[in-house]
């Protein structure tokens, strides 16, 4: 197949360089978003007297049957396509003859990519906001189903203060609320319209990108030309927002791969988000959590990849940014997944508090809450803190609890203590004490779950709107 670029070359590209040159067998998954920009683009050429009204029909004809085509498997591209818009635009050319050279006009590749990604990207961020908002609401329902129970919650790998579980989960469901909201902004900030820019200044024909842009679905259509067809942020801003995601993904499956070990056992990971040895009979791995905390690295690896590509690339277009495609693809594809498949191993995963609770009368977890309890009897809360310190010093020589030291051994440490000062210092009565606005208390949980749920609902309300 002769190139749609050749005109001044006199010899045809190397068989290795064409291998190396071609981006078809990775940019083909954008045919559909290839194939709209280029309806959008005859179209404003028919409006504007650029092409015929006919010729631009005849053009729209034959893109609507090769993504037909394409659909049903019936094209198979090659190399000798080199991407997805020669792909296409050559096909064309073949079905309905001289009038499909037609279609290049006032653009060029350059901004045609960019169209293609920005259509792909918007596309994929959608259904991506949709996994997260599935995510969010199991991290609901598990917190109100587990908003009353007890849990060990640590610092430094520590016992440090009494929890609820529910109160675990919700601070996972602001971080991913955060990713939710870095996903709307960046769809704010991408949802510009390229088209028209062509190589970099735009076209002495009488376009209107104001039409592509409204026809495209896009806010507006950028305003440099240059900047149009150089610009990658988009990208690099999705696999800013899709590494940080990632993150939490693997904070909170290193916590699972730590409670499902026998020295926690704090729970039961479903068998269907679980594999066994090969060699060992007894085991059950919970390898879907430590896969979850690999595939983090990987999305850190695609954006580091285009990162390194764009940082020494003078404008305007360089051949450098081909390499912007497979990093972007995986990363959505990575992403994507590991959403779905940590939304339903949490689902499928149940607390064993009756392990949990042997885990709460270790670590001394109501030290804080005694200190506070001083504080509150008018004793200075760096005199509280040390006092609190002696008893735990204390109890370690009486190997005991809190509970365990009696009205002598607390006057020892300080006259103004006594068991009738302390009160209630019960794990329960703790708990139910941090009532402080976004504390651990059930009733406050419960509060912050309300909240998620309007959250939530208003954001997939507006994204319905949207569709």
């Amino acid at each position: 197949m002769a190139s749609l670029w050749g005109g001044r070359f006199e010899k045809d590209m190397d068989e290795i360089v064409k291998e190396f040159n071609a981006s078809i067998f990775f940019d083909q998954r954008m045919y559909n978003e290839d194939i709209d920009g280029s309806i959008a683009h005859v179209t404003m050429l028919g409006k504007q007297g650029i092409v015929t009204e006919e010729e631009a029909q005849q053009i729209i004809g034959g893109l609507e049957e090769i993504r037909s085509e394409i659909a049903a498997g019936k094209i198979q591209f090659t190399v000798d396509d080199e991407d997805i818009h020669m792909g296409i635009e050559s096909r064309l050319i073949e079905k309905i003859g001289e009038v499909g050279k037609k279609l290049h006009t006032a653009r060029s590749r350059n901004d045609q990519c960019q169209v293609d990604g920005r259509l792909y990207l918007k596309r994929q961020i959608r259904e991506i906001l949709g996994e997260l908002a599935r995510l969010e609401q199991v991290i609901l329902d598990k917190a109100e189903q587990y908003a009353e129970d007890i849990t060990v919650g640590f610092t430094h790998i520590q016992h440090a203060q009494p929890i609820t579980v529910g109160f675990l989960f919700m601070a996972y469901f602001q971080m991913f609320r955060r990713d939710m909201e870095r996903l709307q902004d960046t769809l704010k900030r991408m949802d510009l319209n390229p088209l028209g820019a062509c190589a970099l200044a735009g076209t002495t024909l009488p376009t209107d990108r104001f039409l592509t842009t409204e026809l495209l679905g896009f806010r507006a259509p950028t305003e440099n030309a240059m900047d149009s067809v150089s610009d990658r942020d988009y990208s690099l801003e999705f696999l800013s927002d899709a590494s940080i995601s990632m993150m939490h993904i693997s904070r909170w499956a290193e916590e699972f791969a730590w409670w499902n070990s026998s020295e926690f056992s704090y729970i039961a990971i479903d068998d269907s988000y679980c594999t066994g040895s090969s060699i060992m009979p007894q085991k059950k791995n919970p390898d879907m959590a430590e896969l979850l905390r690999g595939k983090c690295g990987r999305v850190y690896g695609d954006m580091m990849q285009l990162f390194t590509v764009m940082k020494g690339t003078p404008l305007a277009y360089n051949k450098d940014f081909q390499e912007d495609k497979e990093s972007l693809f995986d990363a959505v594809d990575t992403w994507k997944a590991c959403i779905r498949i940590f939304a339903g191993m949490l689902e499928k995963t149940e607390f064993r508090m009756d392990m949990i609770q042997k885990q709460l009368g270790k670590g001394f977890l109501n030290a804080t809450d005694i200190a506070e309890h001083l504080a509150k009897q008018g004793i200075p809360f760096r005199e509280a803190h040390s006092i609190v310190g002696r008893m735990v010093k204390a109890c370690e020589h009486k190997g005991c609890d809190f509970d365990g030291l009696s009205d002598e051994d607390l006057r020892a440490i300080d006259p103004r203590v006594s068991t009738e000062v302390l009160g209630d210092i019960s794990i329960p009565a703790c708990v139910d004490a941090r009532t402080s606005f976004g504390g651990t208390a059930p009733s406050e949980v419960r509060r912050q779950i309300q909240v998620g749920r309007e959250w939530l609902h208003h954001v997939m309300q507006a994204e319905k709107e949207t569709e």
